[in-house]
């Protein structure tokens, strides 16, 4: 037997079944190692991490309680050891003692001894912790694998392995601390006898244990979140609904001012889409090695100077075609701009050959494949994005109505699919919008249907609206005057006499005739497209950002994103406006600007003195003075 002092200054005794009973490693642990060991059955199950200011927190707690359970354990034992004779039984120990010495030699003994001296040892456990000194420690085995986090694993009776700091060095005795425990069969659990000396334990009333905070927190013990996120997220909600605002009041202030303030609006929508697509096609080499020989450091210097010369070339020549066909009556009366009228096509095309031209000279080694595909993009966001912008604006050319109620009918699905979607919403629509649901599809289809119509007839009354430009100057203040489209004509028909009979039973008045503008037939036409075709604009502007792998196009309207994100439906909205109106609204009826662009461009100027003197001579017969 050995015999070693105990921190307290008494003399403590064990054997050598208790010590490999209890199956103490050898090895100095850490206190974090120690805590690990305790089951912390919450963290078990939810397998969270926690987080470290937690961890901090509670391994605080465990200090502070473990500092106090020291000191009453220290007054305990100086009172037992009072009571306590010098020596005590080999093959037991006594109730009172709280700390085991283990000897360095000692017989194997019988099962019934293993048993009697476990059932002692637990005995002895007192209600706080256990301290299990180790007067020479037991060599570690020379292999042990090594596990993810840092440690090593001793194998036990079961096969498993219990994880342990490896020592560098061991001149001192390890101490192992064990959780509060009042059976034997707890005590036996905790210490994780081997499988071959394992004991039935004694049932034995339990105690009720103070529970004790563990190192590694469940994930419930997190602290809640901050309220940064909340005030973040509520003023991004504000800042959105005030944008929204500005957006509504700008725009109606801008309809009201008049044409040539919505023809700018568009222009400058177009060129913030414009720049939101094509910055995102980052011009780089392929290859790092080309990338560092270059003179540009990975970048063609004139992709960006490119981009817009194309840009502003493809306005020229699609605005000036506009202001040619809607105001012939001033261009081609204006001996000034008559050059500019008969040759815009030859001009535009020359600019476009010198951009040309600079590109091909531009092209560098490296960037090859790069440059080419830049130029593509360039010409499709052109295409997409110019062109239909182009039409918009004849659309407002052709009268405000033709542009301000499309432009409406997107918004109102738009708005309408949030909300039935929000209420009813379950099914989704498509993989690319994946808020998007068919309730909020179906519903905003019949909403859009119904606010089409009356919204239209509202605006259909004005001549503000209906009326074709003369005269970018006018705004709604003024008076304006025009023949109307035979579309904004009210018409009558007669109904049916069964229908007209029901009607008339419903009402309780006679009904035999129904008034009507064609304008809201073509209404239920634009409707329909705005709710069925239109939002495939939107799914397009989704891929697209799948594609790349961002959440918006730009941060040009604070709250909404990009300009692309807002007029990615209305570009498909306005082309389709356009060609509708163009091709089954619009009258060809002879102008005082189509006669004139006919004499200029294909008379001489002799034809043209001889037409006016003809003209002169018959105004003349028929009384009418020529001023002079």
């Amino acid at each position: 037997m050995s015999r070693v002092a105990a921190p307290g200054g008494r003399s403590l005794f064990a054997s050598k079944i208790a010590y490999e009973a209890l199956q103490i490693d050898s090895g100095e642990e850490s206190e974090e190692e120690i805590q690990e060991e305790v089951p912390d059955s919450s963290n078990a199950e939810e397998g969270a991490k926690p987080s470290k200011s937690a961890i901090k927190k509670a391994a605080r707690l465990a200090r502070i309680e473990r500092k106090q359970q020291q000191k009453a354990q220290a007054r305990a034992e100086a009172r037992a050891a009072k009571e306590t004779s010098a020596a005590s039984s080999p093959s037991a120990l006594s109730p009172e003692t709280t700390q085991s010495v283990l000897p360095e030699v000692a017989p194997p003994s019988p099962p019934a001894a293993l048993a009697s001296s476990v059932e002692e040892v637990a005995s002895s456990v007192p209600q706080d912790t256990v301290a299990v000194t180790a007067v020479s420690p037991v060599p570690a085995p020379e292999s042990k694998p090594v596990q993810p986090n840092g440690t090593h694993s001793t194998p036990n009776g079961n096969g498993n392995g219990r994880p342990h700091l490896q020592p560098e060095s061991q001149p001192e005795p390890a101490v192992t601390r064990l959780p509060a425990a009042t059976s034997t069969a707890q005590v036996a659990k905790e210490v994780k006898l081997p499988q071959a000396q394992a004991v039935k334990a004694k049932d034995e009333p339990v105690a009720p244990v103070e529970e004790k905070p563990s190192i590694v927190p469940s994930q419930s013990s997190a602290p809640p979140p901050s309220d940064e996120e909340t005030v973040k997220k509520r003023q991004n909600v504000l800042e959105r609904i005030v944008w929204t605002f500005i957006m509504i009041f700008g725009f109606v202030g801008l309809l009201l001012l008049g044409h040539v303030y919505m023809i700018i609006l568009v222009m400058l929508c177009q060129s913030l889409v414009y720049r939101e697509v094509t910055a995102l096609f980052s011009l780089k080499s392929a290859d790092s090695r080309d990338a560092s020989k270059s003179d540009h450091k990975g970048k063609d210097p004139w992709s960006k100077t490119l981009n817009w010369y194309f840009f502003a070339v493809t306005n020229y020549f699609l605005y000036g075609e506009s202001i040619i066909y809607y105001f012939k009556h001033v261009v081609f009366a204006d001996a000034q701009l008559l050059p500019f009228a008969t040759n815009h096509r030859m001009i535009s095309f020359t600019l476009y050959i010198i951009g040309f031209m600079g590109f091909v000279m531009s092209l560098k080694k490296g960037f090859l494949k790069q440059q080419f595909g830049l130029f593509c993009w360039v010409h499709m966001s052109l295409l997409i994005i110019v062109f239909s912008s182009h039409f918009i604006v004849n659309n407002i050319l052709e009268g405000l109505i033709w542009f301000f109620v499309p432009a409406s009918l997107v918004i109102c699905n738009d708005c309408f699919a949030y909300i039935w979607g929000k209420l009813f919403g379950r099914t989704p629509l498509i993989k690319l919008s994946p808020k998007k649901t068919v309730e909020g599809f179906i519903g905003a289809f019949g909403s859009t249907v119904v606010f089409g119509v009356i919204w239209g007839t509202i605006f259909m009354q004005f001549n503000y609206m209906i009326c074709p430009v003369h005269d970018l100057g006018t705004s709604a203040f003024d008076s304006i005057v025009c023949k109307p489209n035979p579309v904004f004509v009210w018409r009558t028909v007669e109904l049916w006499r069964p229908l007209a009979s029901v009607l008339s039973a419903v009402v309780g008045g006679s009904i035999t005739t129904l008034s009507y503008a064609p304008y809201q037939l073509h209404l239920l036409t634009l409707s329909v497209f705005a709710s069925l075709v239109a939002p495939f604009g939107g799914f397009f502007a989704s891929g697209f950002k799948r594609a790349f792998n961002i959440k918006d196009f730009g941060d040009s309207i604070p709250g909404h994103g990009g300009m692309t994100d807002r007029m990615d439906c209305q570009f498909l909205m306005g082309v389709f406006t356009y060609v509708y109106y163009s091709s089954l609204i619009r009258e060809n009826n002879v102008t005082v600007g189509g006669i004139l662009q006919t004499i200029v461009s294909g008379l001489t100027v002799d034809e043209q003195l001889e037409l006016i003197a003809d003209l002169t001579r018959y105004l003349q017969k028929q009384g009418i003075a020529i001023p002079r």
